[in-house]
């Protein structure tokens, strides 16, 4: 078993063989062109698999309910978004991203994967106006903003605005983030009523991820 196989079952999220070999080519991709495209910060190039490969698949622990199309707000080099696609395919998903050399590069890293359940929008996050059911996003912009974007062209999954099976993601915001979230928490609530936030420890080893967490929101009224 490889590194990162290992460290997916640690984390408990299931996966095939296959699943590992492509997010092991994905690393790869990555690290080989972010001296051109910039798609992660130049000090974790030689962390990408723990940082970003094993962090957004996080979210795959629960699966989002079969049908569900999904928008990956800021995804800058594919993250989530490429996890995701990778190993939660029951879904559909669109990176959104402004800079669109970005954009082209992960593009590029979806084809050669195979992924068919996975494409990419350039323009600003105001700007997009596909229907979608669930979001994602990890460290892009505040809870307020994110929310913002979300509720402005979401849709209800068709049995309703947050039917989803008892282990399944239900419609709304699912995030990845870190630090002291209660300012962030606050201002979202201040903006919007009827929300239910909560947040999860990703549940990972070491001092990198000890104040990350899964922050799920979603409309209760």
């Amino acid at each position: 078993m490889t590194d990162l196989a290992s460290s997916l079952s640690d984390a408990g999220l299931a996966f095939s063989v296959e699943d590992v070999a492509r997010l092991e080519r994905y690393a790869a991709e990555v690290a080989r062109l972010n001296e051109r495209v910039n798609l992660v910060a130049r000090t974790d190039v030689d962390h990408v698999v723990e940082r970003h490969v094993l962090h957004s698949s996080v979210l795959a622990r629960r699966p989002f309910p079969a049908g569900a199309h999904v928008v990956d707000w800021g995804t800058g080099g594919g993250f989530p978004l490429v996890p995701l696609a990778i190993l939660r395919p029951e879904a559909s998903y669109v990176g959104v991203d402004a800079v669109e050399k970005k954009v082209l590069a992960v593009r590029s890293m979806m084809r050669s994967l195979g992924l068919v359940n996975a494409i990419t929008w350039h323009g600003r996050a105001e700007a997009f106006t596909q229907p979608h059911t669930h979001s994602v996003s990890r460290a892009t912009a505040p809870l307020e903003t994110l929310w913002r974007w979300h509720a402005r062209t979401a849709v209800p999954m068709p049995s309703g605005p947050a039917m989803a099976g008892p282990d399944e993601w239900p419609a709304g915001l699912v995030c990845l983030k870190g630090g002291d979230l209660s300012e962030e928490i606050a201002a979202l609530h201040a903006a919007f009523d009827g929300l239910n936030v909560e947040t999860i420890p990703v549940g990972l080893p070491g001092d990198y991820f000890a104040e990350k967490v899964v922050v799920m929101v979603r409309q209760t009224a």
